[in-house]
């Protein structure tokens, strides 16, 4: 059988869309009369729609218990399933008439220590060029995702460059730098990169082989057996830091402000993970996505400001 075929078999069997909007609100409201209210149609509007349905299905979706109406429990699995359809029908017919402009509505993924160490404090230049773009923010950790699933246009993706189905633009160089608090520097009596034996290391969890890679640029072993604290913010690692809890290593741009402020120190020079770093990222197919494109040029442009340690 032909892919045409195919759909033209299953149109046959797909209800129409007001059997369903009236199905999910019923479902919702489980009140026929509330449904009704809400789509501004009576109550027996909605019941034959139900009807409809349930005829076409050939399960019922509904019953009557003590004078009101329960889902079965096909219609509770079926509740869900439509109400996530036609979110993501709504979703995409936004997306598809923001390309008639500029404007839209760009759902993004940030990490949370990008989002208010980095992002947030530079987003005002954002929209006042592009004002008419709305960005919803939903933090996420490092990781893949799949964006259909997660309801998003793009996100930073933190890692590897390696994403299957997706651009990645990279934003940062990858240099990442080993801090201390002053105070713990004089305690150890950190002189020379392998005196870094001597202190707990602090990482954070995407970034587990961060020290490895670190002691070999500098020519060293192995982190061995020394002791560790990983944690999923680097918020985290740096207030540990601060704390004397032991040395941290970070992205460079991540810990300026730190830096800046003299509550922690680089130590020796800083590396590059080459295979590592923080890149924007979405489907394929939302390259030309308006709010995806401008976006895209603002942020590689901000980028582009970054220096690094040794600049």
């Amino acid at each position: 059988m032909t892919v045409d075929h195919e759909l033209a078999r299953s149109r046959r069997t797909l209800p129409p869309l007001s059997a369903l909007t009236a199905f999910e609100a019923a479902a919702r409201q489980l009140s026929f009369t509330r449904a009704g209210e809400e789509l501004s149609l009576t109550q027996s509007a909605i019941s034959r729609q139900i009807s409809l349905l349930e005829e076409l299905l050939g399960v019922p979706l509904f019953e009557r218990v003590r004078q009101r109406v329960v889902l079965t429990p096909a219609g509770r699995f079926y509740a869900d399933q439509v109400r996530d359809a036609l979110a993501r029908l709504t979703a995409v017919t936004q997306e598809t008439i923001a390309f008639r402009g500029r404007g839209g509505i760009l759902r993004l993924g940030i990490p949370p220590t990008f989002g208010t160490r980095w992002l947030i404090p530079r987003l005002k230049r954002f929209f006042d060029a592009h004002p008419e773009v709305t960005v919803n923010f939903t933090t996420r950790l490092p990781g893949i995702i799949d964006f259909r699933r997660e309801n998003l246009d793009a996100t930073i993706h933190v890692g590897p460059p390696i994403w299957p189905g997706a651009m990645l633009h990279r934003l940062t160089n990858g240099e990442i730098t080993a801090v201390a608090a002053p105070k713990l520097v004089r305690a150890l009596r950190i002189k020379r990169p392998e005196d870094l034996r001597r202190a707990t290391l602090l990482v954070h969890r995407s970034r587990p082989d961060a020290w490895d890679e670190w002691f070999k640029a500098h020519t060293l072993e192995g982190v061995g057996a020394q002791s560790t604290l990983a944690f999923e913010q680097f918020t985290m690692v740096f207030q540990a830091a601060i704390a004397r809890l032991g040395v941290a290593i970070a992205p460079t741009f991540l810990v300026r402000p730190e830096l800046d402020a003299g509550e922690l120190v680089p130590l020796f020079r800083p590396i590059v993970q080459k295979n590592h770093g923080d890149f924007l990222a979405y489907p394929v197919e939302k390259k030309d996505f308006a709010p995806v494109a401008a976006f895209r040029d603002w942020i590689l442009a901000e980028a582009r400001t970054l220096k690094p340690l040794s600049a």
